[in-house]
């Protein structure tokens, strides 16, 4: 079973889309290619959210995951808003496994939300064929509800942890974090010339996509509270009544990117 298995349309609908401003920056820190167009991989594409804020923005996209549920959401999302002459390849594959076409690189590489589930040195090994003279690594994310930082984000995973336990869950297992920046994983690899942006994001959520967020999760998937998953939800809005008297739940994050170059390419 996938971790994440029956998140597929609760990850489309619930899951917040990449904002213009991390769109602009991986947009300006890959390379323009005029003759032969833009291309970009996006590795655990997943419903397609990275892919569709850079749509207008590259020529040739090919985006990766594992999961064929994921890449269908992706299609039926992506497909009908494709530019005039723009390709679109969606391919079911880990990272690890991935062969592009012979003699394709990419200009700019994505892993968004998705980089601690890779083999990163492994990943970040292969890359180095993968990805075009001057190209660009971009691993990125916001934080997860399991972060917490807030009183009601807190009272969120209080309430996940009283029903599937302390530890964060991940499917059948638990989730092993690596302890290790991104960035230090970047400098270790080919793309060792590295560069950090930090794009704050405000959204307000309210019960119901709070709760189709959490369903969109490995930690918090459905199936994982079997026949008591009613009684979830039940608990859930009754603990976040108590943070809102007109169901709405501001929220401060921020995306942190980071860019990895060859450093060859810079000098």
């Amino acid at each position: 079973m996938s971790l994440f298995t029956g998140t597929a349309t609760y990850y489309r609908w619930y899951r917040p889309g990449i904002p213009d401003e991390v769109a602009s920056v991986l947009d300006h820190a890959a390379p323009t290619r005029p003759k032969s167009g833009r291309r970009l991989l996006d590795l655990g594409t997943g419903t397609g959210l990275v892919a569709e804020a850079l749509l207008d923005r590259f020529d040739d996209i090919i985006g990766v995951d594992s999961d064929a549920d994921m890449l269908a959401a992706a299609e039926s999302a992506l497909r009908p808003t494709l530019p005039e002459h723009s390709r679109l390849s969606l391919v079911q594959s880990t990272a690890e496994d991935f062969t592009p076409p012979t003699g394709w690189q990419a200009e700019l590489v994505t892993v968004c939300r998705a980089f601690h589930w890779l083999d990163q040195g492994a990943v970040l090994s292969l890359l180095d064929e993968q990805v075009a003279p001057g190209g660009v690594v971009a691993i990125f994310s916001d934080s997860s509800f399991w972060a917490a930082g807030s009183p009601w984000k807190e009272a969120v995973r209080d309430v996940v942890q009283s029903f599937l336990g302390e530890e964060r869950r991940a499917g059948s297992g638990t989730f092993q974090h690596h302890n290790r920046p991104y960035s230090d994983l970047l400098a270790e690899s080919p793309f060792d010339e590295v560069e950090e942006v930090r794009v704050p994001v405000e959204r307000t959520w309210t019960a119901e996509s709070i709760l189709g967020y959490l369903y969109s999760t490995s930690f918090a998937a459905p199936h994982l509270f079997g026949d008591r998953v009613r009684e979830f939800e039940a608990t859930m809005k009754a603990q976040l009544a108590e943070f809102s008297d007109d169901d709405t739940f501001p929220e401060e994050n921020a995306f942190l990117i980071r860019l990895g170059r060859r450093s060859s390419d810079v000098g």
